[in-house]
């Protein structure tokens, strides 16, 4: 590949997934557990929001040790080392810390020294960093780069508010994005709207619990008809126009992968998008919940392991939420 001024490259490389991997903690919770301190029954939540369950991770169980698991996983799919790996970036918003970021010391597990950073983008991080990932592997700062959405939602989550504490669930997924022969990843669609940020947004900032030690903890809230509304009259819009910019119909799809905030919500998009009936669509949310950045990559990990989709077949993968954002690419399963 020739080099142009300061070492650009004048001829990309194309890009694809090579690996997925998932880690969902041990412990489910079914919503017979939360219903009592919300007032509310399975049946409401299921009817709301089409959950049935969803997993927590263990007190001592960290946002690192989750994406450890999730990454190991995606790295051996890959058939690759953590040394190969050239870049390691985490979507989350999870980590406990405002420094260090979670990147650095999974990196440091996985024995790699690679550039690492986090990516804050709520519900779209993972869709955000592979777009990242993407364009580091296309113009050849690294040939593979390891990119996690971990989330540990619960410890985030205020069980007695009723609008969202049957909502969320913690857990990781995680893939290899490396060089390719051919293109894999397809343009992404990305965007947001800041003025909605309050539509999902964390009850209090850290400096106001320091000085008023009798506020509530500053857990992540959400106003649900109008995120239901956004994403219903939004989100099916920005899928088209991934699905336009990659130059791909609907009824060349393979699978329908897009972020778990709402059954309601995945089945109104998937009718809005005209999507063939007997099309592979991800409703993980059914025994995951929402878990935010890691919920695409969940859903992608379960569809090949199960063999509801072959590998090969390209797929279109959005995420969105708090900020609010969202991004959106096809790519092709690996």
């Amino acid at each position: 590949m020739s080099t142009s001024t300061l070492g650009v490259p004048d001829v990309l490389h194309h890009a694809r997934i090579t690996g997925v991997g998932a880690y969902r903690p041990e412990h489910v919770v079914p919503n017979s557990e939360i219903i009592e301190a919300i007032d509310s029954s399975d049946e409401w939540i299921r009817e709301r929001s089409g959950i049935a369950s969803r997993h927590k991770a263990a007190e001592d169980e960290s946002v690192v040790d989750m994406a450890e698991h999730a990454s190991r996983a995606a790295l051996a799919y890959a058939g690759l080392r953590a040394e190969q790996v050239g870049a390691v970036l985490v979507a989350t918003v999870t980590h406990p810390y405002q420094t260090p970021a979670a990147a650095p010391i999974l990196a440091a597990r996985l024995g790699s020294g690679a550039a690492a950073f986090d990516i804050s983008a709520a519900c779209a991080g993972y869709c955000h960093a592979i777009s990242v990932a993407n364009d580091m592997v296309r113009v050849g700062t690294a040939e593979h780069v390891l990119v996690v959405g971990v989330e540990k939602l619960l410890d985030f989550t205020d069980p007695q508010d009723r609008g969202s504490a049957f909502i969320f669930g913690d857990g990781a997924g995680a893939a290899i994005v490396s060089r390719s022969e051919t293109p894999g990843i397809g343009p992404t669609v990305w965007g947001s709207d800041g003025d909605k940020h309050r539509f999902i947004t964390q009850r209090d900032a850290w400096t106001q619990l320091r000085d008023d030690r009798d506020l509530r903890w500053p857990a992540i809230i959400m106003e649900g008809p109008s995120v239901f509304r956004w994403a219903v009259w939004s989100m099916a819009k920005e899928a088209q126009r991934a699905l336009d910019a990659a130059g791909v119909r609907a009824d060349e799809l393979a699978a329908f992968i897009p972020h778990q905030a709402n059954v309601r919500i995945i089945d109104q998009m998937a009718k809005t998008l005209g999507l063939p009936p007997d099309l592979p669509i991800a409703r993980d949310i059914v025994t995951t919940a929402n878990t935010s950045a890691a919920s695409v990559p969940l859903a992608m990990e379960r569809m090949l392991r199960e063999g509801e989709v072959e590998p090969g077949g390209l797929a279109l993968q959005i995420g969105f939420g708090a900020g609010l954002v969202w991004a959106a690419q096809v790519v092709t399963l690996p």
